[in-house]
């Protein structure tokens, strides 16, 4: 199915109709005499695995809408942000703040979509997402029942508050960041989602400096755990 183009001239939106082009949107702003272009990532159909483990009555397309909104948001504000001349929201922010930003964005998404999740509403509570009516005013602070979502763009693990029993899946992106010039750079997308079930054994503790936080993360077992039961894995991310 084909989608319409949009062309940001001068800070005006102008609907060039269908590109031909079912992978992207394109945008391109005037700057001087060169015209720019950004793109919207797409989710690909084929890379989500029809035989993996789902708890709690998820399905294979809240992954792929919850996905597609985190695009949807970024493509939103780097349009924004080209049509003032401005770099793109993953050159203004420092990683762990960009990080941060999708993890909030695909868990607020996964519980919009979710027949059976919802947020935990209490204050950096555990986990993310939480079994709907299970606690009061769904919050909970550590709580058994529910998904732990994480984001990272490293090839291993990622950093936990804590490391405690039960489900947790790992969006795992990739930013472009050697392109230049900048506005040329490829839109980020998320290459992995794993998912899995782990134990206490399946985290190992993360030692910090006098005045660090202790952390945990998924140690080697964890990870042949939720490499075994992916989700989405683009062809890229499969070596």
């Amino acid at each position: 199915m084909e989608r319409a183009e949009e062309k940001v001239t001068n800070g005006r939106t102008i609907n060039l109709g269908g590109v031909g082009r079912p992978d992207v949107v394109a945008v391109s702003h005037n700057l001087g005499h060169r015209t720019r272009m950004l793109t919207r990532a797409l989710p690909e159909p084929s890379a989500f695995n029809a035989a993996s483990l789902l708890p709690y009555q998820l399905r294979r397309a809240d992954f792929e809408l919850a996905m597609q909104d985190v695009y949807d948001l970024l493509f939103d504000l780097n349009t924004a942000l080209l049509t003032r001349s401005l770099p793109r929201i993953e050159e203004t922010v420092r990683p762990a703040i960009l990080s941060g930003i999708l993890s909030d964005t695909v868990s607020a998404s996964l519980a919009r979509h979710s027949r059976a999740l919802v947020l935990n509403t209490f204050h950096n509570g555990h986990p993310d997402l939480i079994p709907q009516g299970k606690f009061a005013a769904n919050a909970v602070q550590s709580g058994g029942d529910g998904i732990e979502v994480k984001t990272t763009k490293g090839r291993g693990g990622v950093d936990a508050h804590g490391a405690r029993p039960g489900w947790f899946c790992l969006f795992r992106y990739a930013t472009d960041v050697t392109t230049e010039p900048a506005t040329d750079r490829r839109p980020s997308q998320f290459t992995e989602v794993l998912l899995a079930n782990l134990e206490l054994s399946d985290f190992r503790s993360n030692d910090r400096a006098i005045l660090g936080t202790r952390t945990s993360s998924p140690n080697a077992a964890g990870l042949a755990k939720l490499r075994s039961n992916w989700v989405y894995r683009l062809a890229s991310a499969a070596s």
